[in-house]
């Protein structure tokens, strides 16, 4: 069922019903037209203006020139009328339209108050105000619907939203907008939001003779996209890929000369003129597109991302990609297939980036290998990728070196990559040194590390100064870390100066913390009062961590309080903190109130609490009700929960789909962590 989405207001709004107002007062009639391009939202600017201004105003709607003409003709525009012209243009043109555009004129001399409210596109509104040049020969072809604009109050809707427009709160709380937002460019948010169900429509109902092709090419794009191609898509990739998502038939009726010039014209159709699936990408050195490479659609990507989240490509696609794939993307789309479980399909799209000299993939190749415990490759690729210039490289290599026992090797190792400016090396040495009881040497690469910004380096010399007693020195140090952009360096100092009694100091550095955006040194603070006993130093920090919008505070507190507690859970709750609903949930549950842990947990579902939705779900699941369990179970599998993709898969196994059963409880495996099996 179609819901219409929420309505952003701009400043054109107010002024279209400034307008309206204005003919409300006068008692006139007033000719209001709504310009804008295609899908920018004029028919819904002047829909949501008159149910604003004039919702008790009868409302007429020609369809066609002579209606229009015959409800002139009729008296029919009393007053407290709205006379509805939507796309003018199609009642203003020909013979008909200049006849309709003259008696118009005329109404707009009579008494009112009457409002007749158009909408139009720049273009058309430039063609029939045109005046023709002298001396061309041309004959004045509208002579009327010119001068009826002319007497048109203009307001125009912009075809972009601004950014500031785009922080209205409802950008988030209605999922069409969000969606919308999520996938527009330039903030062009409502031709997304007409014209992007339609795009969906002309992939998912392609008809013959070449729509099945071009759905072919779309589906082939989406995937690309969705498992890590981000450059623009190649021709070529689109043309291989695409034979992957043909039955036998379909391809043995393909011109093969023909048929892929076809599938990409189904692909780049602009659906209300305003989208395609696969659009043209834009030469970054001069005019024109770029060749033989498109865009896809950001609405289909994001429709893709969401219906084929668990669909895995046949084999002819990672072909394809091995072959044709930019370089550049092969290392993530390796990544996807081996988070999938393909792990020979990774290995040959890591092999081919290796091969073009990609230093990632190298490492990455390097580190299969060191899974699979081939020491002497894994070092034979690390080598390769440091000898490219690749640093993390060389640690790897000093670590395996390490591991061997040649400290030596590690150490040289560590030194080159430090040499190189990589400052983890530098850190990893003198943590070498300290456990080697080489406490000058340490300190000394821990003061290079330092000095370089590595923020470990700078936590763990200040933790040495402090233990040596040396405060001054220790506050510098962290205070370099702070100064650096790590604001938890400041939160560290706060439990130490509890610990040596300067309370006072403690609760300074904590809150410089939290002044920064971290607020765990107020926690911890408030934890060390609290086991002290001293519960009213406690609440105080934590409510100040809360006021610092640390709701997880106010969790927390909850969780150590008896009585009292449900207050300040109500309170993270009203600040939007998920968790506290549910654990406001479980409390009214165990009191009793199911109907209203019901709601709670409602509430914190309907916010994207996944354990809420899970609760629900087996809720749903013990009432009988399947259907609503697992859009629940599947709704928390979509936020990221593999608990629920595997209650997902018993849902469906019991459902008699074994087929979907398995891929969701292989995809909850992989997600839990357990080890990938090597399909594919």
């Amino acid at each position: 069922m179609f819901v219409l989405p929420a309505y952003l207001e701009r400043a054109h709004d107010q002024q279209l019903r400034n307008r309206l107002s204005s003919a409300v007062r006068s008692g006139q009639t007033m000719f209001a037209l709504v310009r804008g391009t295609s899908c920018a939202g004029k028919t819904r600017t002047a829909f949501e203006a008159v149910r604003a201004c004039l919702p008790d105003w009868q409302l007429v709607y020609p369809k066609t020139p002579e209606g229009l003409l015959a409800l002139l003709d009729a008296g029919a525009l009393a007053p407290r009328t709205v006379l509805w012209l939507n796309e003018a243009q199609n009642h203003l043109r020909g013979s008909e339209g200049e006849e309709a555009a003259a008696a118009l004129h005329s109404r707009l001399e009579e008494t009112g108050p009457v409002v007749i409210l158009g909408t139009l596109w720049p273009e058309y509104h430039r063609d029939l105000t045109a005046t023709p040049q002298p001396g061309q020969g041309r004959e004045d072809a509208h002579p009327n619907a010119r001068a009826l604009l002319a007497r048109a109050v203009v307001v125009d809707v912009p075809a972009s939203f601004t950014t500031e427009s785009l922080k209205n709160p409802l950008v988030k709380r209605d999922p069409a907008i969000a969606a919308a937002a999520h996938t527009s460019t330039g903030g062009k948010i409502t031709q997304t939001l007409a014209a992007g169900p339609q795009l969906v429509d002309h992939y998912e109902q392609a008809t013959e003779p070449h729509g099945p092709y071009g759905h072919a090419v779309i589906t082939a794009a989406m995937d690309a996209r969705r498992l890590g191609h981000t450059s623009p898509l190649p021709a070529a990739l689109l043309k291989a890929a695409a034979q992957a998502f043909l039955t036998e038939e379909q391809r043995a009726g393909a011109d093969p000369a023909t048929w892929f010039d076809h599938a990409l014209a189904y692909a780049r159709q602009k659906v209300r003129s305003v989208a395609a699936a696969l659009e043209p990408v834009a030469n970054p050195d001069g005019m024109g597109p770029l060749p033989d490479v498109y865009h896809l659609s950001d609405y289909l990507d994001h429709h893709a991302r969401t219906t084929r989240r668990y669909t895995f490509p046949p084999e002819p696609f990672w072909t394809a990609a091995q072959e044709h794939a930019s370089t550049t993307d092969l290392p993530r789309l390796a990544s996807a297939a081996r988070e999938r479980g393909r792990i020979r399909i990774a290995a040959g799209l890591s092999q081919r980036a290796a091969d073009a000299g990609d230093c990632s993939a190298l490492v990455s190749l390097a580190g299969r290998r060191e899974w699979d415990r081939d020491w002497v490759g894994a070092e034979r690729l690390y080598q390769r990728a440091a000898d490219a210039g690749d640093c993390s490289a060389l640690v790897s290599l000093a670590v395996l070196r390490e591991w061997a026992g040649d400290m030596v090797g590690a150490e040289r190792l560590y030194q080159q990559a430090a040499d190189a400016g990589h400052t983890e090396a530098l850190w990893r040495m003198a943590d070498r040194r300290e456990r080697a009881g080489d406490m000058v040497g340490a300190e000394r690469l821990y003061q290079q590390a330092a000095d370089a910004g590595h923020h470990m380096a700078l936590a763990t010399l200040a933790v040495r100064r402090e233990r040596a007693g040396d405060t001054v020195g220790a506050e510098q140090l962290y205070q370099q870390a702070a100064d650096a952009g790590h604001h938890w360096a400041q939160g560290l100092m706060a439990v130490p100066r509890e610990q040596a009694g300067d309370t006072a100091g403690a609760e300074r550095y904590a809150q410089r913390a939290a002044d920064a955006g971290d607020t765990l040194a107020l926690v911890g603070l408030a934890r060390v009062r609290e086991e002290a006993g001293d519960t009213a130093g406690a609440e105080r920090l934590y409510q100040q961590a809360a006021d610092a919008g640390d709701q997880w505070a106010l969790v927390s507190l909850a969780a150590r309080l008896g009585a009292g507690a449900d207050r300040y859970l109500q309170q993270a709750a009203d600040a939007g903190h998920t968790k506290a609903l549910v654990s406001l949930a479980g409390r009214r549950e165990q009191a009793g109130d199911t109907a209203g842990a019901e709601r709670l947990y409602q509430q914190a579902a309907d916010a994207g609490h996944t354990k809420a939705l899970v609760i629900l779900a087996e809720r749903r699941e013990r009432a009988g009700d399947t259907a609503g369990a697992e859009r629940l179970y599947q709704q928390a599998a979509d936020a990221g929960d593999h608990w629920a993709l595997k209650s997902l898969a018993i849902v469906r196994e019991r459902a008699g789909d074994a087929a979907t059963a398995e891929r969701l409880q292989r995809f909850g495996l992989e997600a839990d962590g357990s080890p990938a099996q090597p399909w594919g």
